[in-house]
């Protein structure tokens, strides 16, 4: 892939294959949460700025929901891959479940690279989030109206929109822009996982 790529140009003679619907707001929690990473059956590819432990509610509003950690946790447990990209720190209760749950299943990588403001989630690619949406109770819709983040993103299954992103997602995991990143006094150790001893 040409990682210096500005824009994908698709065919002229077809448009996106697949569903590709706009999701806003509150409707992130439903659409990119609840039917798409808690339904993961092979892999969970989240790229995101800010990752925090943020509760899922259930949709009968019960008070000790799990958190997103907690959810992703027990994918890696029964075998789906999950692997979490992200450009800062963990959120301090992020890192505590992290920590609670080390050693971290073989199926749970957590990285960080601090350049990263992308924001997309690609379940059992085949399906996929791409928005302004962090990973956070405020970006993802579990906050209360008057307190969450006004977002945007589609949510698709379209290969011709999925294949590139899971490119780049790639291509950043596996440090393909580390040797030349301008970035270096911020991240001195490439592709770091969070501290978790």
């Amino acid at each position: 892939m040409d990682h210096d790529l500005h824009a994908i140009t698709l065919p002229d003679s077809a448009a996106p294959s697949g569903v590709c619907e706009l999701v806003a707001d509150a409707v992130h929690l439903q659409r990119v949460i609840r039917d798409g990473v808690l339904n993961a059956r092979v892999s969970v590819d989240v790229m995101t700025a800010d990752f925090k432990a943020m509760l899922v509610p259930t949709k009968n509003g019960e008070k000790n929901a799990p958190s997103i950690v907690n959810h992703l946790l027990r994918l890696a447990e029964r075998g789906v891959e999950v692997r979490l990209l992200h450009a800062g720190v963990p959120s301090r209760a992020a890192l505590e479940e992290l920590k609670s749950a080390s050693p971290l299943p073989d199926t749970f990588q957590v990285r960080r690279c601090p350049r990263l403001h992308a924001k997309a989630v690609i379940v059992d690619a085949s399906a996929m989030y791409l928005g302004s949406a962090n990973l956070t109770g405020a970006g993802l819709g579990a906050k209360a109206d008057r307190n969450r983040n006004f977002e945007l993103g589609v949510w698709t299954t379209s290969p011709e929109l999925i294949e590139p992103v899971s490119e780049s997602f790639n291509a950043l995991w596996e440090g393909d822009r580390c040797e030349g990143c301008g970035r270096r006094d911020v991240c001195p150790v490439p592709l770091e996982s969070p501290d978790l001893g």
